[in-house]
């Protein structure tokens, strides 16, 4: 998706460039045409520099970016009293079932994570794929000072199976 919009920016700025380097007489045309065409080479490199870096970036990471860190924190610290911290010596190294079930359900009423007590809701991420819950609690269970076993996509559709039953 990301790769979609690099490529949208690249077309954009690359017909700019072309408009400009076609509406000037001819010599002046030559030599916008030769500067049209440099930028169009520099343009696409970069657009395919920022993809690659795209694919290459922890998919966990991406969905813990733009899920997890408003309440979490981007070093997984949370906030004191309203949001428990994922980092080590959290309930991140529980049972993966029962992780699956938090991001699935949702977490409701008074919980005690490492001795500071959280009333805050947590609200469910059903929506997420079970690819994207499997990365994001892969990426947290082996970051902020967690070194615990991956969770797998098929590990996810077995909870998420149960749960509809």
């Amino acid at each position: 998706m990301k790769y979609n919009i690099y490529k949208s920016i690249g077309f954009s700025i690359l017909s700019g460039l072309i408009f400009v380097a076609c509406s000037s007489n001819s010599k002046k045309s030559d030599e916008k045409m030769q500067a049209t065409d440099t930028a169009v080479t520099v343009v696409t490199d970069t657009v395919q520099k920022m993809a690659s870096q795209n694919k290459m970036e922890d998919p966990g990471k991406a969905v813990f970016i733009n899920t997890c860190v408003v309440c979490h924190q981007a070093n997984a610290s949370g906030v004191p009293g309203n949001f428990p911290p994922l980092d080590s010596g959290s309930w991140v190294g529980r049972e993966p079932t029962e992780l699956i079930k938090i991001v699935l359900q949702g977490l409701k009423g008074e919980i005690e994570v490492k001795g500071e007590k959280y009333k805050n809701a947590m609200p469910p991420q059903a929506e997420l794929t079970d690819n994207e819950i499997a990365s994001v609690l892969s990426y947290i269970r082996s970051n902020f000072g967690n070194n615990f076993d991956s969770i797998t996509p098929e590990m996810v559709k077995k909870v998420r199976a149960k749960i509809k039953k």
